[in-house]
């Protein structure tokens, strides 16, 4: 893991075309901004992680259920 240090104001570059700006510190929290391309995801890494469980749910779950299948096969 890379660490930086940086102050209200100032920003950091990822890449070409991501910029992480701090925009505000206030006590204990710290507002980031993030210009990144619209193809780019950005997400907090809990909400990714929710994503990554219902995508694992969905991929190892059978699709749609054969109870309901049975309905529409004679």
């Amino acid at each position: 893991m890379l660490v930086f240090t940086r102050k209200k104001g100032e920003s950091l570059i990822i890449g070409n075309e991501i910029e992480v700006s701090v925009l505000s510190i206030s006590g204990g929290n710290v507002k980031v901004g993030i210009s990144a391309p619209r193809q780019i995801s950005v997400h907090r890494l809990e909400v990714f992680e929710a994503i990554q469980r219902e995508n694992q749910a969905a991929s190892s779950s059978q699709f749609p259920p054969s109870d309901v299948l049975k309905k529409f096969i004679r």
